[in-house]
């Protein structure tokens, strides 16, 4: 479902890290919400890792969009390392420490009510 039309609206609008590592698969709007679900590409920069799945989805609020809220959907892949037989995952830091809320969001709420 990723094209090359909303794909680029979405470079705007949502995080970057968003768009350079995950498929965005789909998206639904639901009343005042905005619902975009993402999943993790099956790319790492090492060779021994073959993909094992995923872990539950994650949801978390960002920055409102033409006064609807928006959720994330985002689905991180694991990975086994087939020398050491660990799993390896990525750390994307998507959501702001104590809260369901991106960085980003979490920062300008911040600054708002101080």
């Amino acid at each position: 479902m990723e094209t090359d039309s909303y794909l680029s609206v979405a470079k705007l609008l949502l995080p970057e890290v968003l768009i350079d590592y995950f498929i965005l698969e789909k998206y639904k709007v639901k009343d005042e919400e905005l619902h975009f679900y993402f999943t993790e590409r099956n790319e790492h920069p090492e060779d021994n890792l073959i993909s094992k799945g995923f872990f539950p989805e994650a949801t978390i609020q960002d920055f409102p969009i033409r006064g609807k809220a928006v959720y994330l959907h985002i689905s991180r892949r694991r990975w086994l390392n087939k020398t050491s037989q660990k799993v390896v995952t990525r750390d994307w830091k998507l959501v702001a420490k104590g809260t369901r809320m991106t960085d980003e969001f979490s920062s300008f709420l911040k600054d708002i009510y101080r």
